[in-house]
């Protein structure tokens, strides 16, 4: 209730500086203009086509960024010389701005979703990956050394000590990944060009259409809010054997 009438509280407010003077409805449009705005994108047909082009990007990057972060992850954490050996490449690359690769994404695929895909891939991937990595460092060496007298092969060790450690940190990656996958999508679309509700937000602020500009704006903080509650839930229910869980549902 308290986030719902904080969220009343800031469309009150965007509705009422315009209309007092405290800033130009050219740049900041009353909150009803804003609402009008987003009626007739909803009504046109192309803004469907967009926001599909944007949950496809994610989604399509999202899921080659899991997959690959859990697999190369725990690759790289049950072989000791892999893990030796990319250490500094990891450390290498992840810092690097995904924004940085836009010029290799124009080159090599122009305004293609494939040049979101790539952006949002590289940015995604390391989230999980290092969540990953985490996991595997967390594994309690009391189970591992029990696993290994019980004469557990790599497979039964990585399904049943290491996997259940890790799942925790692979559930935060992805969480984390969802967001700046969709970060990285929109973005991607705003700057290159390509097909989503970013090129849509450029082709509004073009044109001067700046009450459709705030609504589109509005619908990319919905789908971000949206995405966040369904992987949270997707979370809880994954982890609910774990302490976390149960202890949040106990509160």
């Amino acid at each position: 209730m308290l986030g719902l009438a904080g969220l009343a509280g800031l469309l009150v407010l965007v509705e009422a500086m315009p209309r007092l003077g405290a800033v130009s409805s050219d740049y900041l449009p009353p909150t009803s203009r804003i609402a009008r705005a987003l009626v007739d994108e909803l009504a046109d047909g192309a803004f469907w086509t967009a926001l599909g082009d944007t949950l496809l990007s994610w989604a399509v990057g999202l899921l080659i960024a899991v997959v690959g972060g859990v697999v190369a992850g725990f690759l790289i954490a049950t072989v000791p010389f892999l893990r030796a050996a990319t250490a500094s490449t990891i450390e290498f690359l992840r810092p690097i701005p995904s924004v940085a690769l836009i010029p290799l994404a124009v080159l090599l695929y122009g305004t293609d979703i494939r040049s979101a895909l790539l952006l949002v891939v590289y940015a995604s991937f390391w989230q999980v990956l290092v969540q990953v990595l985490y996991g595997a460092g967390d594994v309690d060496p009391v189970a591992e050394e029990t696993a290994r007298s019980y004469g557990l092969g790599t497979w039964a060790r990585l399904r049943y000590v290491l996997w259940p450690t890790s799942l925790p940190y692979v559930m935060t990656g992805v969480r984390l990944a969802a967001a700046v996958a969709l970060v990285l999508a929109i973005s991607a679309e705003l700057i290159i060009g390509a097909p989503g509700l970013g090129a849509r937000i450029a082709i509004a602020q073009a044109s001067n259409a700046v009450p459709a500009m705030y609504a589109l704006v509005a619908v990319t903080g919905l789908l971000g809010v949206l995405i966040n509650l369904a992987v949270r839930a997707v979370e809880r229910h994954t982890l609910a054997w774990h302490q976390s869980v149960r202890g949040e549902e106990a509160v």
